[in-house]
């Protein structure tokens, strides 16, 4: 509810219906109706008390709480920079150093494995070109023979068509002696 309306009789609204109906016989009504509002409806002194105790109380142990946290922040602190961080810092200068010589032998290591990869792949390859000569070689004595045995075949199909047209003429010279009869 807001404002001075007709259901807030503890405001400046209410005061001037208070003022008009004073001299009414209805005004014992009007104030009991208004204190049973107060009573029942309005809780706007309570709640206002209540959160002023809370905020009281909030603050006081808020601070003592606060103090105790930077207290031990404070001791956890000091711990670590004493005692915990010379150690870690003594621990990692060990762990450091025979990291370190690991790291240099596992990078020997496959310095190494690369090399030999290396090389293996060379071998593998020159084997592969060395395949590859011999095969086109091969290749270039088959094509020469199979150009000689065409040519060989070439030569005996020609030498035979003349053997046969040598047969056919002298088989036509001899219908032709037959033919003139």
């Amino acid at each position: 509810m807001s404002g001075g309306g007709p259901a807030s009789p503890g405001r400046s609204g209410g005061k001037k219906r208070e003022a008009l109906a004073a001299g009414s016989p209805i005004q014992p009504i009007i104030k009991d109706v208004g204190e049973i509002y107060s009573r029942l409806l309005d809780h706007r002194p309570v709640i206002q008390g209540e959160i002023r105790y809370f905020i009281k109380e909030f603050e006081e142990k808020r601070g003592l709480r606060e103090l105790r946290v930077l207290e031990n922040l404070k001791n956890t602190i000091f711990e670590t920079n004493e005692h915990v961080l010379p150690k870690c810092e003594q621990a990692m200068q060990d762990n450091l150093t025979e990291t370190f010589e690991r790291l240099q032998a596992a990078n020997n290591m496959i310095h190494r494995l690369q090399e030999r990869e290396h090389e293996e792949r060379k071998l593998q390859a020159d084997k592969q070109m060395a395949r590859e000569e011999k095969r086109v070689t091969h290749w270039e004595e088959f094509m020469k023979e199979q150009q000689n045995k065409r040519a060989e075949v070439d030569e005996e199909h020609r030498k035979a068509m003349e053997r046969l047209r040598e047969q056919y003429s002298e088989m036509e010279k001899e219908l032709a002696k037959y033919v003139s009869f």
